[in-house]
């Protein structure tokens, strides 16, 4: 799973534009701010400071603990939805699964692709257009 999150928060991060990193998304009107184990974001939506809104994000990453594994499976996929982030990958360490959300909606996502177990290649969408080596052996 290093090298797969390397290579998104590497080279293909700088190519967008963007960084990555675990900063604070704000959920307006709601009393509820997250912190994603990653958020990539455009640079220059970053340089300003402060909390971000997850539809600023082009994807969001979180790797789930026992202690937090539902909050990463259902609260927050609804949460990311609602709030427009566009990718929402979700790296099940109890389930050993990595799901990938797509196409959000006041709902829910309404695009997904998986789980798929530990091992199992998942393409992410553009604008990253590549395939993700899930080899987990380092989670």
């Amino acid at each position: 799973m290093k090298y797969a999150v390397q290579r998104i928060r590497g080279n293909r991060a700088d190519e967008l534009g963007c960084i990555e990193g675990s900063g604070d998304l704000d959920l307006p009107r709601s009393p509820n701010w997250y912190v994603p184990d990653i958020a990539v974001v455009p640079e220059a939506l970053a340089k300003g400071g402060g909390a971000l809104l997850p539809d600023q994000t082009l994807l969001v990453v979180e790797v789930t603990s026992e202690s937090n594994a539902e909050t990463d499976r259902v609260v927050k996929r609804k949460r990311y939805a609602e709030y427009g982030a566009p990718l929402y990958l979700l790296v099940d360490r109890v389930e050993q699964s990595v799901t990938l959300f797509s196409e959000p909606g006041r709902l829910g996502y309404t695009r997904v692709e998986g789980p798929r177990p530990f091992g199992t290649p998942l393409h992410l969408p553009a604008p990253f257009d590549l395939d993700l080596d899930l080899d987990t052996s380092d989670l």
